[in-house]
């Protein structure tokens, strides 16, 4: 095989494209690596990472100003802002450093540039590149992964700037903290930098145009999390309907209508933070059978799009948008290449985990749509109020809820709010992936003392069993 035809060519190169290109070379097929812009993609430079950077420092700061209870004082704390944003670049600079040294450890060559589908020739998938440094390159291969990825959806009369404006990668590199910011847009984005900017010491807005804020979450995880951004000073309007974007000087205003009521906020800065936009363009689909619905690519159970040896996997092929979605296909998808016997992945048993304080974590389906899909449901609370862990953390606001189905016991969803319960969901998607029921979980021991006791007392809530509450 020459040294540029290949098993398999991986277009992007973010969570889903390396990992895809790793678990290749893992099973000895050839394999290259198309990446436009960084290795590790959005979520790596400009997401997942930084954002968790940047979220820890403003745990740090909160801690700062709240050690009292704990006995501490601290006089005066203060941070240098431009050092905690520089951390956070740094961070993302080493991770993104660390996928380049794996790909290169498994011997998968990267092309810096722009990839494209360019037909079949000989039987092989052709693969433009438009290179990085300039001019064009040609490789072949027997199959494509598409993993290009998504990008931030523009909100129509509040395009970002990036001055005023502000889009997820203008808010990772403020070059200062603004006093007042709106934040459009209540997913794990927004509430994320809403939570950040907050604990930061910015005056901070949450809209949302949904009834709710955290509208995929659980009814009553949502509302709980809502009080406690209101607790901490944060204003919400839900169910809001956005007027024009008024601009007088630096300041900004926008008039919101909410609740049956008008709002006039004003504002240093706006992030939007409405959803994100699959990057199908120039992939050379036009022409070919691969399908795109509202920018994503269409693919079946195994990531295959309609175009014979062409697949998508992560962001692109759509919802949910995560990034541990994205590298589970990626293995499977090549794994399914090589011939071997895989598993679709069920999407009722991905985690979802927002990292804003308190955190946020579910799996599986909320209590209204279980209910909505017919199942009798048996539900199970348990507040961190009732664990001693978390009331020797000085984290008592928290709650875990269970959702079983009453007839076969099966765990149908479970959701958190609280400290640390991203870390906590994997007990729970364990559950679901193992196909456990109630009898298992009940029987379950959990050390003592542990926050995850609380899950084990959410189980037996459910079956009129829990201890300490």
């Amino acid at each position: 095989m020459s040294s540029k035809d290949f098993d398999l060519i991986v277009i992007g190169g973010g969570p889903g494209g390396y990992v895809a290109a790793l678990r290749a070379a893992q099973l000895k097929l050839s394999v290259a690596v198309v990446e436009a812009d960084h290795l590790g993609g959005i979520c790596l430079n400009w997401g997942c990472i930084p954002t968790k950077a940047l979220l820890r420092a403003s745990e740090i700061n909160h801690l700062l100003h709240d050690l009292a209870p704990f006995g501490f004082a601290a006089d005066n704390p203060r941070f240098d802002f431009g050092k905690v944003v520089a951390r956070s670049r740094a961070v993302a600079g080493q991770l993104a450093g660390g996928v380049g040294h794996l790909l290169r450890k498994a011997k998968v060559p990267v092309f810096e540039g722009r990839g494209r589908l360019a037909g079949v020739k000989g039987g092989r998938r052709v693969v433009e590149i438009a290179v990085k440094a300039g001019g064009t390159e040609s490789l072949t291969a027997a199959h494509v992964i598409l993993a290009t990825g998504a990008r931030a959806r523009v909100l129509p009369g509040f395009e970002p700037d990036g001055k005023a404006i502000w889009s997820y990668r203008e808010a990772l590199v403020p070059e200062a903290l603004p006093a007042r910011l709106l934040v459009i847009g209540s997913g794990a984005i927004g509430t994320e930098f809403a939570s950040f900017y907050r604990n930061m010491g910015s005056e901070v807005t949450l809209v949302e145009a949904m009834e709710r804020i955290l509208p995929v979450e659980d009814e009553e995880i949502s509302g709980l999390a809502r009080k406690a951004f209101e607790k901490q000073g944060m204003k919400i309007f839900s169910g809001a309907k956005l007027g024009a974007l008024e601009r007088t000087g630096g300041a900004l205003a926008v008039s919101v209508e909410a609740e049956g009521k008008a709002h006039r906020i004003e504002a240093d800065r706006i992030i939007t933070a409405v959803g994100i936009v699959g990057n199908v363009e120039d992939l050379g689909l036009d022409g070919t059978k691969v399908k795109v619905e509202r920018s994503h690519v269409v693919t079946d159970e195994l990531c295959r799009t309609g175009e014979a040896g062409v697949y998508a996997i992560g962001d692109l092929a759509g919802p949910p948008w995560l990034a541990h979605k994205a590298s589970h296909e990626a293995v499977m998808c090549v794994e399914a290449i090589a011939g071997h016997h895989v598993q679709p992945l069920d999407v009722t048993r991905i985690p979802g985990c927002t990292y804003c304080r308190p955190q946020i974590a579910s799996v599986g389906l909320t209590e209204a749509k279980a209910r909505e899909t017919g199942y009798d449901v048996r539900v199970g609370r348990f507040p961190f109020i009732g664990n001693g862990k978390a009331i020797a953390m000085g984290e008592p606001e928290g709650l875990v809820k269970t959702v079983f189905d009453a007839k076969t016991g099966e765990l149908l969803g479970a959701h958190m709010i609280g400290a640390d319960v991203t870390e906590l969901i994997q007990g729970y998607v364990i559950a679901r992936t193992g196909e456990l029921t109630e009898a298992e979980l009940r029987e379950t021991v959990f050390p003592h003392p542990t926050l995850s006791e609380s899950m084990h007392e959410a189980v037996l809530a459910a079956y009129g069993g829990a201890l300490h509450f």
